[in-house]
């Protein structure tokens, strides 16, 4: 049977834990090697990039990539989740202006110290933080440094009659959203709590790009899954591409070094070739490496002290 590599983008559906998805999707393609790249909460919908077969050696770097959400968050409210699946701890009346509104927003745009919630999968001494808050227990958690690109207030015209408001937001890895609508809650003197999560982009997939699960079925049983997965080197376009010589092609299929000799003499259009290759000769330098037939074997770096190219992130299977 098959083994499907590579990247897909699944719209995660309510009820659904991050883990479930991988697990129904071992079932429906009928494969263990695969592995998710950043959690959503159950009751969060949207982008879920699945790395598949040799894909699963990105899912460290595509938990590094930057997010996008849009959230819906209530203000004059402060529960134990900072959401509101969880059991409100405070209520207050609400009296904020949009004008308030959308200066406290400001406030959190930038670098920004988040104290992780307690409801999280952080582990603290061994233990997940929510296996302690399902005991009753609260630790001291470390604030951790999240940067925030943008915060986009969509909608705030149900602020004075529901107090409720939509916002996008472009951050970094490891932000949690419920905790930044508590803290502009908290900003505000009200407290508030995430209504609703939506993640609408992770790096280069965003949601109009998404299968839901029922979606990967159908398309396993028409035969055109493959053709919307993407293959690992997605992720790395904005790198040099390489082509190496036949000659050398077993030094690739062993995931050896290989020279610069070893490469054939490709000079891109309009860039001088001495320039070009200059600046690929330089330590530490990424580049995509593909046979003459145009085999994807991975992403190399270059060694200035060896002077040849290693393997980084070796992808091709014999």
């Amino acid at each position: 049977m098959n083994q499907y590599n590579g990247l897909i983008n699944i719209y995660k559906e309510p009820g659904f834990t991050s883990n479930d998805v991988v697990a129904k999707l071992r079932g429906i393609l009928h494969q263990r090697k695969i592995g998710h790249t950043g959690t959503l909460d159950p009751d969060a919908v949207g982008v879920l990039v699945v790395c598949l077969g040799t894909g699963t050696k990105l899912v460290e770097m595509l938990t590094d990539h930057d997010k996008e959400y849009i959230a819906v968050c209530r203000l004059g409210v402060i529960t134990d989740t900072q959401d509101m699946s969880g059991n409100v701890l405070e209520s207050s009346e609400v009296h904020v202006t949009k004008e308030e509104l959308h200066e406290a927003v400001k406030a959190f745009v930038g670098d920004y110290d988040q104290i992780p919630p307690m409801f999280s999968a952080i582990k603290q001494d061994g233990k997940k933080l929510y296996e302690l808050a399902r005991e009753g227990i609260e630790v001291e958690r470390k604030p951790r440094k999240i940067h925030i690109d943008a915060i986009t207030i969509l909608d705030d015209s149900h602020l004075e009659d529901e107090h409720m408001f939509t916002m996008e937001v472009k951050c970094s890895k490891g932000t949690y959203i419920r905790t930044l609508c508590h803290d502009i809650g908290l900003r505000l003197g009200c407290g508030a709590a995430m209504q609703h999560l939506t993640r609408t982009r992770v790096g280069a997939f965003n949601l109009e790009t998404a299968f839901t699960l029922s979606q990967i079925e159908q398309m396993r049983d028409d035969g055109t899954l493959m053709d919307n997965i993407q293959s690992p080197e997605f992720i790395f376009r904005d790198l040099d591409k390489v082509h190496v010589k036949d000659s050398a092609r077993v030094l690739l299929e062993n995931g050896n070094s290989f020279r610069k000799d070893n490469i054939i003499n490709e000079d891109p259009e309009g860039v001088n070739d001495t320039e070009y290759l200059e600046e690929m000769l330089e330590d530490g330098n990424m580049i995509r490496v593909y046979a003459e037939d145009e085999t994807f074997f991975g992403i190399y770096k270059y060694d200035a002290r060896t002077k040849m190219f290693k393997v980084d992130k070796f992808f091709f299977e014999k």
